[in-house]
């Protein structure tokens, strides 16, 4: 009896490590170092990438209010779209909890994520014009920040190599960092609205697509709803995807919250994320279509 039990114990825990396995970095990367510390990209490719590939690419930044977080977030997001053919970056930045900094330093990183990779391009097998940001929450904030705020750039990098992404897929992303949506008390009044998406709406903004829970009590809808309208009215393409009665954090996988018993959120997420990429030529439909039959 002691050994059948021990023969399930050994079971259980290599199940769960192959789980933990599928999930692991290709590699990691240091994109940027600021002092003492280095900042990593999670690196996850597609099997038999090659650097001589022109492969579209994803960077996510994970959510944490710009205080704590981690990359860990969206590794099983990464992998599974570099499975569809992507070179996908789960980023790690600055935040308050481990740096001592505000938002502001978050927003350079990603910009520096960002143009860290199209600057290397060449060796990452990745074509330099198909580059999405993506992240949750803060992370999606950062992100959005990438393709909508002018400025902002880390001192000393090359400016000639753009930090602007090419698309965007943001989840319930903080838009407004007034009273009216979510950060004030963490960027301050007298710059309220410098790293505020909806202050900044312009025609130009790269192809974006929001998702984001109806009943979010962290980052109003409103403020979802009313970037979609303003990127529209400045002649810009913006997919907003309402998930009606969810909270805050409704994308997050299945790795990241194990306890997640009901996986078709996350699903339906990912099906929306793939189709959008798909529209904008970053995916082939049969590669798609395969991957949502795994």
């Amino acid at each position: 009896m002691k050994t059948m039990i021990v023969f399930v114990g050994l079971v259980l825990f290599c199940n769960r490590c192959l789980v933990a396995d599928d999930f692991t970095p290709d590699r990691v990367v240091t994109y940027k170092t600021v002092g003492d510390v280095e900042l990593k990209l999670h690196v996850f490719e597609p099997k038999g990438h090659q650097t001589s590939d022109k492969a579209p690419a994803i960077v996510f930044f994970f959510g944490g209010g710009w205080a704590g977080g981690d990359p860990k977030q969206f590794f099983q997001q990464a992998r599974s779209l570099a499975d569809d053919g992507m070179v996908a970056f789960s980023a790690d930045y600055r935040v308050k909890s481990r740096n001592k900094t505000t938002p502001f330093e978050s927003v350079k990183d990603a910009k520096s994520a960002v143009r860290w990779i199209r600057s290397h391009a060449s060796e990452l097998g990745i074509d330099p014009e198909k580059i999405v940001a993506s992240g949750g929450s803060a992370g999606g904030h950062i992100a959005a920040c990438t393709g909508v705020i002018q400025g902002e750039e880390e001192a000393g990098e090359d400016l000639t190599v753009s930090s602007r992404p090419n698309a965007m897929i943001l989840y319930n992303p903080v838009l407004d960092t007034t009273a009216k949506g979510y950060g004030l008390s963490k960027v301050g009044e007298t710059r309220q609205t410098d790293i505020s998406p909806c202050h900044h709406v312009r025609p130009g903004i790269v192809p974006t697509l929001l998702l984001h829970g109806t009943a979010d009590t962290t980052v109003p809808f409103e403020n979802a709803e009313r970037f979609a309208r303003l990127m529209d009215a400045a002649g810009n393409q913006c997919q907003l995807e309402a998930f009606k009665g969810q909270n805050h954090g409704f994308f997050n996988s299945p790795f990241f919250r194990p306890k997640t018993k009901d996986t078709s959120v996350y699903e339906q997420v990912m099906q929306n994320t793939r189709a959008f990429l798909v529209a904008q030529g970053y995916l082939d439909d049969s590669t798609s279509s395969k991957s949502k039959q795994k």
